[in-house]
């Protein structure tokens, strides 16, 4: 089975794929233009996002940002809100950042060739190749976890895709099979092959273009390709989320780059080895345990939990009302925090966790 695909030309196996890409792709904004500030919108919208989860962010970004200077010149909230809700937030951060030195360095205009995108924040080899290809036509090969997925299983490629070693393979097969002439339709076309046919779990086998000579059809590989090492263990943090209220409004600080959700607005935290106590968090605690005799304390709602890729979120959200009488700045100030109304807190960007626990407790009522 292998033998014959090793006897398809580059030209053959390219030939066939945008075939089917033009019978089955789906119709998606980013398809109908070469304009590269939309192209890389959606490239770095998709990285660890389905497209039915991307989509309304695009359009979302693309109404309030609809070119790079509208993008660079806008605030720090005002992006990491747009983005609220799609995680991987270093992504935003980057895309910002990416957008200010393209303007102040390039005049607004995305440099052509791979090696100059690169250098750019947040771009790496496989976002370079997608711009470079699919806005200006350069003859660079994505290599993505479709790509992977597909070459790995058509050609029996059983490299660790995980190891600098394996992705060398890999990106040399693609390089390989690439059409130089249409390098951007090519591009996208394995990839939503990949996305569409030969997907992760269930793969099209019986109604493939390749299943006559797909190796791991014929070795009942499909699901052992392609190798992936081992995952990172799953960590377990737990929260204690202190929140000073006076009136209707409520304390909240936005979150150090050191950590998850950064740039993004919470409250002040304690975190432990498994769930604590309020009262004893507060009485041990140096900035609020001199105002406990003051506090009302109200626990607000049961136990949440957040999943990440390699982290597992459980948290408690405490409300301490102050008397109106009390300076409740200082307080707020002496946690890193300041005292936001309902409205402004609509308006902060805020990690999918703490917009969940604000919808099912009414706080912004």
């Amino acid at each position: 089975m292998a033998n014959r695909l090793e006897l398809m030309d580059k030209r053959g196996f390219s030939k066939k794929i945008i075939g089917w890409y033009w019978a089955n792709l789906r119709d998606l904004p980013w398809r109908n233009t070469q304009d590269p500030y939309r192209i890389w919108l959606s490239e770095v919208i998709l990285q660890q996002t389905r497209v039915a989860q991307g989509l309304p962010y695009y359009h979302e970004f693309v109404r309030l940002f609809p070119n790079i200077r509208s993008l660079a010149s806008a605030s720090e909230d005002q992006v990491m809100r747009a983005w609220q809700g799609l995680g991987y937030y270093s992504r935003a951060r980057h895309l910002h950042a990416c957008a200010k030195l393209v303007v102040a360095r390039h005049n607004g205009k995305f440099p052509r060739e791979s090696h100059a995108l690169r250098a750019l924040p947040g771009i790496g080899v496989y976002t370079a190749a997608a711009i470079a290809s699919m806005a200006f036509g350069q003859p660079e090969a994505v290599v993505d976890g479709n790509v992977y997925r597909v070459l790995a299983r058509i050609f029996g490629m059983d490299d660790d895709i995980s190891a600098p070693a394996g992705k060398k393979a890999f990106e040399k097969k693609a390089k390989e099979l690439l059409d130089t002439g249409q390098p951007g339709i090519y591009n996208q076309a394995i990839m939503e092959f990949g996305a569409l046919q030969c997907t992760p779990k269930s793969p099209g086998c019986a109604t493939c273009i390749f299943s006559s000579a797909c190796h791991a059809r014929a070795k009942n590989l499909q699901h052992a390709l392609p190798v992936k090492g081992k995952r990172a263990k799953v960590r377990s943090r737990y929260f204690t989320y202190l929140i000073p209220a006076k009136g209707k409004k409520l304390a909240m600080k936005k979150r150090g780059v050191k950590d998850i959700w950064a740039g993004l607005y919470d409250f002040y935290v304690v975190e432990g080895k498994r769930p604590q106590r309020p009262e004893t968090i507060i009485k041990n605690d140096k900035g609020l345990a001199p105002i406990l005799p003051y506090l009302n304390i109200e626990m607000k709602g049961g136990l949440y939990k957040h999943v990440l890729t390699h982290q597992h979120i459980f948290a408690r959200f405490v409300l301490l009302s102050l008397p109106r009488t009390f300076p409740a700045k200082k307080v707020a100030a002496g946690l890193g925090a300041r005292f936001y109304s309902p409205a402004e807190i609509a308006l902060l960007p805020k990690p999918a966790l703490v917009s969940r626990f604000f919808k099912q407790s009414g706080l912004l009522e």
